[in-house]
């Protein structure tokens, strides 16, 4: 794994310039992982490390005084939202083929989390995981100076953890009958 530049193709390219916060991660897949890009994300989402829900829970009791969104609010909307698509607390916010785009605005910042399929000139594919913030005040500002340290390691170790439980694998069809 290893940081590399936000990906000029990605449905969130519009929002590099001026972000408080835009960075990406790279890993290689192996070549029987899947394409389905959903899949992917849900294996790097839906995996945090163990102690993420832990600091989720102190960060929820810090941010719900200042009127703040909190993950278990997320969560707990996310079945009774009108297109029912999360990925734990994350909305997805759009699909493409090959891109998977989550995040949620907010009073203090405008957060959005891309994971991205993309060829590499040997042949094999990458998946990058990019993210930008954009804040709106002081609050965001601040928010963003706490946890961006926690970003990083959550941002790296969401994708080794996906990748040490192995990815979901590509379905072959052969096109004869069963």
């Amino acid at each position: 794994m290893r940081a590399v530049a936000p990906p000029p193709r990605s449905g969130l390219a519009a929002l590099y310039p001026g972000a408080d916060l835009a960075d990406a991660y790279a890993i290689a897949l192996p070549a029987t992982a899947s394409g389905d890009v959903e899949a992917l994300a849900r294996a790097v989402f839906g995996r945090p490390p163990p102690w993420f829900n832990g600091l989720m829970a102190v960060r929820d009791a810090a941010m719900a005084r200042f009127g703040v969104k909190t993950a278990r609010r997320l969560r707990r909307a996310g079945p009774a939202a009108t297109d029912g698509r999360f990925i734990d607390f994350f909305r997805i916010r759009d699909r493409t083929d090959t891109e998977l785009v989550v995040g949620e605005d907010d009073r203090h910042l405008d957060f959005r989390a891309s994971v991205m399929l993309c060829p590499q000139p040997d042949g094999g594919r990458d998946l990058v995981a990019t993210t930008v913030v954009h804040c709106h005040n002081r609050l965001g500002r601040s928010y963003l100076a706490v946890i961006l340290p926690f970003h990083r390691l959550i941002v790296r170790g969401n994708l080794r953890r996906a990748a040490q439980a192995g990815w979901p694998a590509a379905r072959i069809t052969s096109g004869c009958a069963p």
